[in-house]
């Protein structure tokens, strides 16, 4: 990954982690144990089906390019 990328990766991270930050219940934010589940959780429900659903889309973007 170049530098630029890498730089503009850790931005939108930061961001993503405050909004998931602001949408998460402070009961679910009391230990380590309690933060890494409500991490897993909302990767999995919220985070990784978007990057599944992008990264598929340009699979196929890809394969449709080759194909012509």
């Amino acid at each position: 990954m170049n530098p630029e990328d890498f730089k503009r990766l850790e931005t939108c991270l930061q961001e993503a982690a405050e909004i998931l930050y602001r949408n998460t219940p402070t009961e679910e934010l009391t230990s380590f144990e309690s933060i890494e589940k409500a991490v897993r959780t909302k990767m999995l429900e919220q985070v990784s089906p978007k990057i599944a659903f992008f990264l598929s889309n340009k699979s196929q973007e890809q394969n449709l390019a080759e194909n012509e």
